[in-house]
């Protein structure tokens, strides 16, 4: 019986979702539970190890697929920073090929994130913390993609 319970597990158990929040020095990353139900922040990377770090990541955990910021102004033109981001997508599909690429719009996700830790009560010191708001960016950017499924 146990036997049986193991081989159901393993075949319920999916590839986990990564989503970017690409910044020029810093990247916010989450990731969803390996049912792809929940999405959590992960960790915020400095942008020239984000490759490594991908790769290394890869490595250890199943991923199905990356979410990445698409930043758009409000009259729906390409952000400045869109072309740096279109480089690191290169870097990133010619690093890992097997695993797809979507892009999501992040407008309002920094926004959304800074008013998420004061409304769950981060003192103004923590709200400083860019790395953080970048991860909850992520998961915001996650979070919209597991809504649109």
């Amino acid at each position: 019986m146990l036997k049986i319970a193991i081989f159901v597990i393993k075949i319920i158990r999916m590839a986990r979702i990564l989503a970017l929040d690409y910044g020029e020095k810093r990247t916010g990353i989450a990731v969803t539970d390996e049912l792809q139900i929940i999405a959590s922040g992960l960790i915020t990377v400095k942008t020239d190890k984000l490759i490594k770090f991908l790769i290394d990541y890869t490595n250890k955990e199943q991923v199905e697929l990356f979410i990445v910021g698409l930043p758009k102004q409000m009259n729906n033109s390409d952000s400045e920073s869109e072309k740096h981001i279109l480089s690191f997508l290169k870097q990133l599909k010619k690093s890992l090929p097997k695993i797809p690429i979507k892009r999501i719009d992040e407008r309002f996700t920094s926004k959304i994130a800074f008013q998420t830790m004061i409304d769950s009560g981060l003192k103004k010191k923590q709200r400083r913390n860019k790395g953080l708001v970048d991860e909850i960016s992520a998961t915001i950017i996650l979070q919209s993609y597991l809504y649109s499924k």
